[in-house]
């Protein structure tokens, strides 16, 4: 298992287009999903990279007219090699159920493709990637939104929403909310289901039907919605 290094690497964000991620797309060479898997197993653009066992990219319905994104995968996730696949997971497939969204016709990802964590024992406990780390993976998940090409997105906590919309979004205030984007998507802001996984026992049902109804907003755009 590795370790983290004492000194950091230099972050030198690549420029972005949120207004036209075709461009990205064609600067990094990327044509399809293995593509993109192969460069950002590569990518050492920030320190994560360095670290994780691989890079997670998206999965799903190739054509989903829906994408959610996420953070950052976890430690199941960053094993496995395969997004949202972990506790935090397994609430969003129930979640997805729940609102009436086939999880197969959506397509999933995260702002930021290789895990972070830090060292408890043996354990790997998640932190959370800093925003310049968010934004050196930014192309990353324009190339994402380019390949795909949905109708509209759901950003799954507050680094998911800064990295699709470019502005810090305060999540509680602004939760099911639909908010446009540079490319005249529309972006749907919710909670990250891990937060559902902090919520005490008492308040954890309301909290799960409000997430569910956050999402129902979205159930028009997937196939049988």
């Amino acid at each position: 298992m590795k370790e983290r290094p004492g000194t950091p690497v230099a972050l030198v964000p690549r420029p972005v287009d949120r207004a036209d991620p075709a461009q990205t797309l064609a600067r990094d060479g990327i044509a399809s999903l293995d593509e993109l898997k192969a460069q950002t197993m590569r990518c050492r653009e920030c320190p994560i990279g360095e670290f994780a066992t691989q890079s997670v990219v998206g999965e799903g319905d190739v054509h989903a007219k829906l994408m959610l994104v996420g953070e950052q995968p976890g430690d199941q996730e960053d094993l496995q090699g395969h997004p949202f696949i972990g506790p935090a997971g397994k609430l969003l497939a129930r979640a997805l159920e729940a609102a009436g969204i086939a999880r197969e016709h959506v397509f999933v990802s995260n702002a930021v493709k290789h895990f972070k964590f830090e060292l408890r024992g043996k354990r790997r406990i998640h932190k959370s990637p800093t925003h310049r780390e968010a934004a050196a993976c930014l192309h990353w998940l324009e190339d994402e939104i380019a390949l795909v090409q949905p109708a509209a997105l759901v950003a799954l906590g507050a680094t998911a929403a800064r990295s699709l919309l470019g502005r810090a979004v305060p999540v509680t205030a602004e939760r099911g909310k639909w908010l446009p984007r540079a490319d005249g998507r529309e972006v749907l802001v919710t909670l990250h289901p891990s937060a559902l996984l902090r919520v005490d026992s008492e308040r954890r049902g309301a909290a799960f039907e409000a997430f569910v109804a956050d999402l129902r907003q979205a159930k028009r755009l997937v196939r049988g919605g």
